[in-house]
Parts: structure tokens; sequence; C-alpha cells
């Protein structure tokens, strides 16, 4: 069960109102959230209006050392309104998380750069990385990318086939 449950706090896309919300626990620098990203896309381009999409913070530093600093720039990039616009460079970009990558993404989509580096150097946006990582946690993730449909942690394929056909079956 997800705790807590979405809200106006967290990073959505699509329809607040849709029948089915969608919320992924990711990090930027695992390579299986790489996979699983343009299947994402692709569900929230195929079921539209149908779909809610949420994104949680679950860096996993131990094992991707550029996955706090990539969660950070993706936090820092909301404050500008520009959330998932970088969220979308930094998978594409998976292998360019280093600083210099990161702050060449935050050029690209458009940040005051003065802004974004105070911003992710501040500290107070580690809270809110913190708080998704606990959440995820109560929730039972442990790994990534780990989803969450209607609430309910998902155990199923996330193949873009067989991920389509579970949602479809909950319209």
């Amino acid at each position: 069960m997800l705790k807590p449950p979405v809200s106006e706090r967290d990073h959505r896309r699509g329809n607040p109102d849709a029948p089915i919300t969608l919320v992924e626990y990711g990090d930027y620098a695992c390579p299986y959230c790489g996979e699983a990203f343009p299947v994402v896309e692709k569900l929230q381009k195929t079921l539209g209006n149908k779909l809610q999409f949420v994104f949680r913070f679950f860096p996993l530093e131990a094992v991707h050392p550029n996955a706090n600093n990539a969660a950070l720039a993706a936090e820092a990039a909301s404050k500008q309104g520009k959330f998932w616009e970088m969220h979308d460079l930094l998978y594409i970009n998976q292998d360019k998380l280093g600083w210099d990558g990161i702050a060449a993404m935050a050029d690209t989509v458009g940040l005051d750069l003065k802004k974004f580096e105070a911003d992710v150097q501040g500290g107070q946006l580690q809270e809110r990385i913190d708080d998704d990582l606990e959440s995820g946690l109560r929730s039972g993730v442990n790994g990534t990318p780990s989803f969450f449909v209607n609430g309910e942690k998902y155990n199923g394929d996330w193949a873009y086939e067989e991920f389509l056909a579970y949602l479809e079956s909950l319209i």
C-alpha cells in the first residue's frame, strides 16, 4: 500500500482525475529505471487522460553515486517550474549525471543557473528527497523502479504490452 497517498505535493503529470494513478519510485542513475522511462512515456501517450503519472525519488546512492545529485537537480528544476523537462533529460542522459552534465542539462531546459546551483547546494531540497525515500521504504519499495497502481504495489512485468494490458484491465 502506498504511504502516503498521492497528494498535491507530488510531481504529477496527466489528468489528476484519471481512473488510473501510476506512481514510480525511481533513481535517475538506475539502468532499469532508464529502461522503464520510455515504457512509462509510451503508457502516458497511449492512455492519455485515463492516466495520471507520479514520480517519487528513490536514489540508491550506495549503488549509484550520482543518483542523489540527479534527484537534487530535478527538485531544483521544479522550483523553476521545469521538473518534467529536467526529469526527462536526466533519464535520456543517464551517462552524463556528473555535475558538468547536470549543469549542461539545467542550461538546456532554460533554468536560471545561479538560482539552480544555490538551490542544489542550499540543503533544503534534500528533505523532499528524503521524504520520498522514507515513503518508499514505508510502502515496501526495495528496488527501482518500483510501481504502484491506484495505491497498490504492482509486482507484474513492466514491459510495455504487459503493463498496458494490466492498466487497461482497470478502466
